[in-house]
């Protein structure tokens, strides 16, 4: 290859990227747009409300617990409730097992079993075990009360929760009324 062919080769190549950059100039001037003051656009996001210890009170108002818990058999809930049985009782009078004894539990304010060592998060939650209360806890209990030792994954089927809300209730000396 020849001097000259490189030089026409390395003229041309300059030539191409002054043309590019002198039609982006003069686009420029022919197409001129002014900038806005504030750039891009304004997105309005509501603010999502999750299923914690904070929030639970106005996750409670939405569910109809009449309802819920019209939906609960007692067969079902015994059923059910043998998943829990590994870690809990349920008999008048039995003992502490890895989980607290759950009989009287509907109504009982939480963290209340004097011999039973809670989780700081149960110990100091300051409610009582509600119809509501046991709902939002059991769908999965870790979101419900942040903090707890508990580690159930939950009930997602809402008939086997009212079925097992059902069951503890009945399990009591004094069961309360249904919503």
């Amino acid at each position: 290859m020849d001097s000259f062919e490189l030089n026409k080769i390395i003229a041309a190549v300059l030539m191409v990227a002054l043309l590019v950059i002198g039609i982006g100039k003069l686009s420029d001037v022919i197409f001129h747009v002014e900038k806005p003051k504030t750039p891009g656009y304004a997105v309005n996001v509501e603010q999502a409300v999750t299923a914690s210890a904070s929030s639970s009170e106005s996750v409670e108002e939405k569910i109809d617990m009449t309802a819920l818990m019209a939906m609960g058999d007692l067969a079902v809930g015994e059923k059910v409730f043998k998943k829990c049985a590994a870690c809990h009782s349920i008999i008048k009078g039995g003992k502490n097992n890895i989980g607290p004894a759950l009989y009287n539990v509907v109504g009982r304010q939480i963290g209340s079993i004097s011999d039973y060592k809670y989780s700081k998060a149960l110990s100091e939650y300051g409610k009582e075990w509600t119809f509501e209360e046991l709902n939002g806890y059991l769908i999965k209990p870790a979101k419900w009360i942040k903090g707890t030792k508990m580690a159930f994954a939950g009930l997602r089927k809402e008939k086997d929760r009212a079925s097992v809300i059902l069951y503890l209730n009945q399990n009591s000396d004094n069961p309360l009324p249904l919503p």
